[in-house]
């Protein structure tokens, strides 16, 4: 009776089991005879099944298995089943609590420090917006636009054929500045009634701020999952904003994309950190899936570089399933998420090809494709044996190749200037071009600086962070080795195992912050996306039994019961670590706080306000694409240029436009400018007589060498060319100059010129 309740495949693997060394039963020969295509078909469909079976029943045994053990282990300890779970409920709810209260106070930390710093409530409308520089300045005007729009379809059409912002060019500025956080907050604002309560500006800020909040709660999350106590999440927190000058950019610019964005991949990971974990309960394990879901696709949708940063975490996802370390279900469902939120990204972002040609999209696919390959193959046999070893090879060539004829057969304007920079910078091409040397020497493009891995080990993040990568690293190789040599995973890794190398969940954040890591060596601004799950990883280390019992398996602790030992530091070393940061800290982070510091920019304003006074409403301004930016806020008159380089059409016009602070005549600066339509000039002293700390660097510097006005004679260079430049020798007041460009308004900072639509050649 027992036999025949078993499931029909079970019931012949058992017989085959039995009959092994014999040959096979003459049922199996029978059912081997029909045609091959069928077979397989029919083959493939049980597969399937036996998979679906085999899932049910997991989530089936792992909920039914779960309180047995647990109901076990507390009878041992002499404890009932009801205090276990007011034990339970307790530590959640204070977890939560801790959780939550930590990104509130750090929302409302940085709300007070951005008024100490600005004195934001005391100043008028207009020195408000000129804290916002570069592209915050753009990204928040069009914020301001939308909130002036009759109606909020009215203003997204305005935004979606906008000709008002740049001269000669309409363009689709939600698609192509990435303006959907605009969207949500100036429809959160209309919608809850908030005019007669709050300022927009405060508003938006405030929502950013608590997006800030969101993000540290995140961190907090991951940190408590992976090592079962919200110690490792406070800790945390503390590290992300004492090392917050390597953590976030929320200092220098409030609505920058990543600022939005990377709030959504913290809850992310949070949620994958959740999904990965062995064990999990069919209720937790869908709701860590719809968290994954919603997370991906929101960040998606925020940033437009999103798909880079996702394509290395699906790097890292793919390295942890080669391997065998993880569920191979759960890793392609995540699979599937990224599928799903790029086919809808695609459509919802205007039919967005970056995305087609993304090397996420090309991954994901080889990935599936190679996923079919093995299902397809006979098992055992020797060409699937090789695709099982080749297979890291496999999924990398069809990868590029993929990659490739997306490129070539999808139209697409993905920056190509991207790739060029890429090669300058690994040294595999050279060039003279001004915007290529102009990122080559932005800070956040070149390598980190001794100061900053400074500042991560006086704060002592980077010295845990270094102990606990290499003990999680030597572990992770233990296991692989393990499994080469064929020793299954365990299904539950108990304390005293010490395997802290068989955890999904750790092995992946192990592999993502190595990948990160190795980004950030080599641009400073990517330091911002590994530094937090530095902290978060760091935070887990200390405060993971698990860790430390880890540690003292390889060295045979005796003279100490290891268990013991490692409960004791794991709640010793973080607490000891919480007390020091405390008193070195804490006194200086209340210094900030207390400070009043002033940012105060008189001669911007008085630009800004002559704009406003005296230049007519259709006139088109000129200059530095951050100005341009400040002048397009603040006033709303038409400008030739914006702080923009995802668009090579906009970085043409930045590199002419700098043409005014280098050594051309007068006629080919005014050729250019009226080839804008541009009506107004507007000369920075800062730029013009900049003494950077770089020589070769200043935009003068990169101007004469794309221009081959740079002489080299016995080591040396200079700048030579028949012409002055053009910026000082515009303040001479004398012909050619007059002829072309007469100043109507000057202060220390600022020379404005009106370009002349008349010419006159007076001597």
């Amino acid at each position: 009776m027992r036999e025949r309740s078993r499931p029909r495949g079970r019931r012949e693997a058992g017989d085959g089991g039995r009959r092994a060394g014999g040959a096979a039963s003459p049922r199996r020969e029978r059912r081997g005879a029909p045609v091959a295509g069928g077979g397989r078909r029919l083959a493939m469909e049980e597969g399937a099944a036996d998979l679906r079976q085999r899932k049910k029943q997991h989530c089936t045994e792992s909920d039914k298995m779960a309180p047995e053990e647990r109901n076990k282990e507390n009878s041992k300890l002499g404890r009932s089943p009801k205090y276990m779970l007011i034990q339970r409920f307790a530590k959640l709810f204070f977890g939560c609590l801790a959780a939550v209260t930590s990104g509130m106070m750090y929302a409302v930390y940085l709300s007070t420090y951005h008024e100490r710093k600005f004195w934001f409530s005391s100043r008028q409308e207009l020195e408000r917006e000129i804290t916002f520089q570069g592209d915050s300045a753009i990204y928040y005007s069009f914020y301001k636009e939308l909130l002036k729009a009759p109606s909020f379809e009215r203003g997204v059409y305005e935004l979606t054929h906008n000709n008002k912002t740049v001269s000669l060019k309409t363009i689709n500025a939600v698609q192509q500045m990435t303006l959907y956080p605009e969207l949500i907050a100036s429809v959160l604002y209309q919608a809850s009634g908030s005019e007669e309560v709050i300022e927009p500006v405060y508003f938006y800020i405030g929502i950013v701020f608590g997006l800030q909040g969101i993000y540290v709660t995140a961190l907090f999350v991951t940190s408590w999952v992976m090592s079962g106590t919200w110690l490792a999440g406070m800790l945390t927190v503390a590290w992300f904003i004492i090392n917050r000058t390597d953590t976030t950019r929320i200092d220098h610019s409030i609505p920058s994309r990543e600022n939005w964005a990377l709030p959504y991949f913290a809850c992310q990971v949070a949620a994958l950190t959740g999904y990965l974990k062995k064990n999990l309960n069919c209720s937790a394990e869908k709701f860590c899936y719809l968290l994954v879901s919603a997370s991906t696709y929101t960040f998606m949708m925020m940033w437009e570089y999103s798909h880079y940063l996702l394509f290395v975490q699906a790097v890292s996802l793919f390295l942890l399933d080669s391997f065998a370390l993880a569920q191979t279900e759960k890793v392609h469902e995540v699979y599937k998420i990224y599928l799903f939120s790029l086919f809808l990204g695609y459509l919802l972002q205007f039919e967005n090809s970056a995305l087609l040609v993304s090397p996420l999209l090309s991954l994901v696919a080889a990935l599936m494709l190679s996923k079919c390959l093995q299902m397809n193959m006979k098992k055992g046999t020797f060409l699937s044996r090789l695709v099982k070893i080749m297979y890291i090879y496999l999924v990398l060539t069809i990868t590029v190749t993929l990659n490739f004829l997306l490129k070539m057969f999808v139209p697409h304007k993905e920056n190509e200037h991207l790739l060029k920079f890429i090669e300058v910078k690994l040294g595999l091409n050279t060039t003279k071009n001004f915007t290529m040397n102009w990122l080559l020497c932005q800070e956040s493009l070149q390598a980190p600086s001794q100061d900053f891995f400074l500042r991560l080990t006086q704060s002592s993040l980077l010295p845990f962070y270094i102990l606990v990568l290499i003990i999680c690293l030597f572990s992770v190789t233990q296991v692989i080795f393990r499994r080469i040599c064929g020793e299954p995973l365990k299904e539950t890794v108990k304390l005293e195992d010490g395997r802290i190398g068989e955890r999904p969940e750790i092995v992946y954040h192990v592999i993502h912050t190595i990948l990160l890591g190795c980004l950030a060596m080599c641009l400073e601004g990517t330091k911002y996306l590994w530094t937090p799950y530095v902290c978060m990883l760091a935070a887990f280390g200390v405060c993971s039994p698990e860790l430390w019992m880890t540690l003292f398996k390889w060295l045979r602790l005796k003279a100490v019961h290891p268990i013991l030992l490692a409960l004791i530091l794991s709640m010793a070393v973080p607490t000891i670590i919480g007390f020091s940061l405390w008193k070195e800290f804490f006194p200086r982070i209340m210094t900030e706080l207390s400070e009043i510091q002033e940012f105060y920019d008189p001669d911007t304003v008085e630009l800004m306000t002559w704009i406003k006074r005296q230049a007519p409403v259709a006139a088109v301004f000129a200059g530095s694409p951050q100005l341009m930016g400040v002048i397009k806020l603040c006033t709303g008159w038409m400008v030739s240029s914006l702080p923009l380089y995802n668009d090579d059409d906009l970085l043409k016009r930045n590199e002419n436009i700098y043409q005014i602070y280098s050594k051309r005549s007068a006629e080919d600066i005014y050729k250019i400018l009226t080839s804008y339509k541009a009506n107004f000039l507007i000369i920075e002293d800062s730029i013009c007589n900049e003494v950077g700390p770089v020589r070769g660097c200043r935009v003068k510097d990169l101007l004469d060498i794309a221009n081959g006005h740079v002489v080299c004679e016995e080591g040396d260079s200079y700048a030579y060319s028949k012409y002055g430049r053009f910026c000082h020798e515009i303040k001479m007041n004398y012909s050619p100059y007059v002829n072309y460009f007469t100043r109507v308004y000057w202060n220390r900072s600022y020379f404005v010129y009106r370009i002349n639509t008349v010419i006159s050649f007076q001597s």
